[in-house]
């Protein structure tokens, strides 16, 4: 399971690097060629997209993520528990309810291209279908540990 994390990682991280070499081509084409290129934006912007969704989806432990913390730290293990098990059952289920939908659109925008480089819209929403998936995964996971009592400690600062 290590090796899938550390491939995710990297991964995320190479496309962010693609993403910041775009920019640069950009950047010297437009201020120091005087020559716009059109694909340098659009590319940018897919990456960017994917960048963001495959880290929210695969790179962001749950522990950095924004809590509000106030009503969890102030409860005991018991209630603790079941906040966990209703929140993982709302996000997992909302995610999962909306799977069927977003692969219907996924699949649908195959028929469709970015205007530039011609990249099917489908490889371009793909990551949201990713992140909907992960976060099922992740909220299933997580409802097998509150249901074993596990992760029940007190977050935050002032924990």
């Amino acid at each position: 399971m290590a090796w899938l994390h550390t491939a995710a990682r990297t991964l995320g991280g190479l496309m962010f690097l693609a993403l910041f070499g775009v920019f640069l081509i950009q950047i010297a084409a437009r201020f120091g060629l005087n020559q716009p290129l059109p694909w340098t934006d659009e590319l940018a912007v897919v990456l960017y997209l994917w960048v963001i969704l495959w880290a929210a989806a695969f790179m962001v432990p749950q522990r950095e993520h924004v809590v509000f913390d106030l009503v969890w730290n102030s409860v005991g293990p018991r209630a603790r528990r079941w906040m966990k098990i209703a929140g993982h059952l709302l996000i997992g289920g909302l995610a999962a309810m909306a799977v069927p939908a977003n692969w219907d659109y996924v699949h649908f925008m195959r028929r469709e291209g970015t205007p530039v480089l011609g990249l099917s819209f489908q490889w371009v929403f793909l990551p949201l279908l990713l992140l909907l998936l992960a976060l099922v995964a992740h909220s299933l996971w997580g409802l097998w540990r509150a249901w074993q009592g596990l992760d029940l400690e007190a977050q935050g600062p002032g924990a």
